[in-house]
């Protein structure tokens, strides 16, 4: 058993790493379809069920320190990646389908608590509204509420093998999709001609390493500096913010306040630095491994309603979405791309974008940047809204 801090996170460092060699070295199939991070919550989450993980407070200091200081700095760095001025570009029509996406997801969460609500523990609206923040943006997002609004520990390891579990299935729905669009196009009447138009103004989304500095002690060290400073600077002004209601807290003005300068930063030539996104995946990697690392498999045998109530969001959000659909004459890529940009994040969204036609994968980039500036907000408004039913 595992009590020491410093082997703890040397561990998740360690299995994190395996699974980038054999992703990015090896290239193994798996992970063009399941992206490490589930993997890593798998991993994590099946060591700490079988007891190799045990409590102690070397554990919670070194892992919740790690975390703390870790998770502002992978989101403002995550962000330099997102340009503004091309995701205005893919045109409103594109837009405003994501915007329903992302709404239907937050009223399905809103719909099922109040329906299960009298099932549910008092404070399962915390560990739904990180769900939520995962399912409208990604993994960072839910990191980010799961900090902010800190759902007890078995709560959040049952949302987190929901996560695991709803979104794998999701996935698979996702690609089967690609069989029926053509019927589906044109139960709605879509104009599908509109694509070619979003291809060229997204062409360029995905920047090359070749566009961007040169990758070198120099440029790491650049963005260690910004993204942990950032961090740090964003921390001690987000603690001196007053608190608003249930939700706003100086975790949450530490969030928004990286946000916001990362989303700016993107818009910029800065944005492109070298190594900003590889140091943000690391923390990223780090931060789902501490946070898996406290998830328990036997917690979803133990409260299988948490995966009725995900399983029923989903239904929700693709009923609402294909009425969405039918009213508005949308193709079916732009609704599944969406929903995977949302569900999935960015590990996924280009994926299945590049099923329907590898021309529109930069679509699915942007859709899943996105989600990864407006993921958490979206997580908090729908934790705001399920706490006044609780």
């Amino acid at each position: 058993m595992i009590t020491d801090g410093f082997l703890f996170i040397s561990l998740l460092i360690a299995i994190a790493a395996i699974l980038v060699y054999l992703d990015k070295a090896r290239g193994l199939p798996v992970f063009r379809y399941v992206p490490g991070f589930v993997f890593l919550y798998l991993i994590a989450a099946l060591l700490n069920t079988v007891g190799v993980f045990g409590e102690s407070d070397s554990i919670d200091a070194v892992g919740g320190g790690v975390k703390d200081a870790l998770l502002p700095a992978m989101i403002m760095l995550l962000l330099f990646q997102c340009d503004v001025r091309k995701i205005i570009k893919l045109g409103p029509k594109l837009l405003l389908t994501y915007a329903a996406t992302a709404v239907s997801i937050m009223l399905g969460f809103i719909i099922t608590f109040a329906v299960f609500k009298g099932v549910l523990d008092a404070e399962a609206w915390k560990g739904l509204a990180a769900l939520a923040a995962s399912w409208t943006g990604g993994s960072a997002n839910m990191a980010a509420v799961q900090g902010i609004l800190n759902p007890p520990e078995n709560i959040f390891g049952h949302v987190l093998i929901v996560d695991t579990i709803v979104y794998s299935l999701w996935l698979l729905v996702m690609f089967s999709s690609v069989g029926v669009s053509d019927k589906f196009n044109a139960w709605t009447k879509a104009d599908t001609a509109a694509l070619s138009h979003a291809a060229s103004t997204a062409e360029g989304a995905e920047e090359s390493a070749s566009d961007a500095d040169t990758m070198d002690l120099v440029a790491l060290l650049r963005v260690l500096a910004i993204g942990l400073f950032g961090s740090a600077l964003a921390t001690v002004i987000g603690g001196k913010l007053p608190e608003i209601g249930v939700v706003v807290n100086s975790t949450t003005w530490t969030i928004l306040i990286v946000s916001i300068v990362g989303l700016v930063i993107g818009s910029t030539r800065y944005g492109k630095m070298a190594g900003a996104s590889d140091v943000a995946y690391i923390m990223l990697y780090i931060i789902i491994g501490v946070i898996a690392a406290g998830s328990d498999f036997t917690s979803l045998f133990e409260a299988p309603i948490y995966l009725l109530a995900g399983l029923m969001v989903v239904a929700i959000h693709m009923v609402l979405m294909i009425i969405y659909a039918k009213l508005t004459k949308t193709e079916l890529f732009s609704l599944a791309v969406a929903s995977t940009a949302n569900i999935g994040g960015v590990a996924s969204a280009p994926v299945v974008a590049g099923a329907f036609n590898r021309e529109l994968v930069p679509v699915g980039v942007l859709f899943a940047l996105i989600g990864a500036f407006a993921g958490t907000f979206f997580g908090l408004a729908a934790g705001q809204v399920m706490s006044l039913f609780a």
